[in-house]
């Protein structure tokens, strides 16, 4: 029983589960992707995203809950009976076949006709821009191209959901580049809905729909990229998603959407994320981007300058508070190593979490 593109219109997982002996890699994970969806399961090493895309293809089964494309359960089928396209990071290629036989092998083992076969490979090489290149072995390609191959491997088949894992991670920065609007480009002219995993918080929010953000084999946030990147909701999606300075304080106040928050002699505010509690902890997160020195007086984090790199029109700056925080910044000049330096954000660019979070 293979499930076939006209017959799906939402994905659905209800409850996985993982564990591998006592370690729980991945708990209660549910989520629905609707049909014509790009979703990026966005996550450190471990969290659980690789995890649960094997067992949406049936590489690796769930030792609980279910998955359900539309009134069908399909964890019970083999991989090849989802009729699901999966592209791996290693590519997976047979590096003794030319680019036309490794696209044309999936079809060929469905026992679709040879003239079926030239048509659709034929129709998918021009998709992925591989003309020209299609008696040449893997081994002769670049690794752009060679992705290429494997796309069009996994979508020849016709499949309704493509699945990614971490595909761009092997190519170098600018082919990583090349090759994400290619894949967004694919996506949108077949229509097909597309699971991606990536540790790379800028590749989910240049690819995807919605981000799925995931800790310790759970779902922390669910977001439209504009969400996730503005708004996320716990401290550790923040860090995750580029707030890469967190300092620990004591909440002041608290009014509206906005939170002040003692940090040393600084009075800091920002917006709030989670319920804030005046007396408890809490912590404030900042993009490096946009915190600045500003004049000695001002109010703001007091910390001493470890180093600066020059970055093109700006410097990138390294900085340590009293307590042992590091804070990373943006200066307009060199600052000498060792110098006292005080930064501050706009209060809207700051972000204030409560203990909960």
């Amino acid at each position: 029983m293979t499930i076939h593109a006209a017959s799906f219109n939402e994905l659905r997982l209800d409850r996985l589960s993982r564990d591998f002996g006592t370690h729980n890699a991945l708990k209660d994970v549910s989520l629905t992707i609707g049909k014509g969806e790009f979703i990026a399961l966005l996550g450190p090493s471990g969290c659980g995203k690789s995890t649960t895309l094997n067992i949406i293809a049936g590489l690796l089964p769930a030792t609980g809950g279910g998955i359900w494309l539309d009134d069908k359960r399909i964890d019970p089928l083999r991989p090849e009976e989802r009729g699901f396209g999966m592209v791996f990071q290693n590519y997976a290629l047979f590096p003794h076949m030319s680019v036309t036989k490794n696209i044309g092998f999936g079809l060929k083992m469905r026992g679709t006709p040879r003239a079926e076969i030239e048509r659709r490979v034929a129709e998918v090489v021009g998709l992925v821009r591989l003309q020209g290149q299609t008696e040449k072995l893997p081994g002769q390609l670049s690794g752009g191209q060679q992705q290429r191959v494997a796309i069009a491997r996994a979508i020849v088949v016709e499949p309704p959901l493509v699945l990614m894992d971490e595909p761009l991670s092997n190519l170098d920065a600018k082919l990583r580049l090349e090759m994400r609007a290619e894949i967004r480009r694919i996506h949108n002219t077949l229509g097909a809905t597309t699971i991606y995993v990536t540790h790379d918080q800028e590749e989910a929010l240049s690819l995807a729909d919605r981000i799925v953000v995931m800790r310790d084999g759970q779902v922390r946030q669910v977001g439209s990229p504009e969400d996730l990147f503005s708004r996320p909701d716990h401290l550790d999606v923040a860090e995750f998603m580029g707030f890469r300075n967190k300092v620990a304080g004591r909440a002041v106040s608290a009014a509206g959407e906005h939170a002040t928050v003692a940090i040393g002699d600084a009075a800091v505010v920002g917006r709030t994320r989670n319920a804030i509690v005046p007396g408890g902890a809490a912590h404030i997160a900042i993009r490096p981007e946009d915190l600045h020195p500003v004049a000695a007086g001002s109010a703001g984090l007091k910390a001493q300058v470890i180093s600066t790199e020059f970055r093109g029109r700006e410097f990138v700056g390294f900085a340590r508070m009293a307590d042992g925080t590091d804070l990373s910044f943006l200066a307009h000049d060199k600052l000498t190593p060792g110098s006292q330096v005080t930064l501050a954000a706009e209060p809207d660019r700051v972000l204030v979490y409560g203990d909960a979070a």
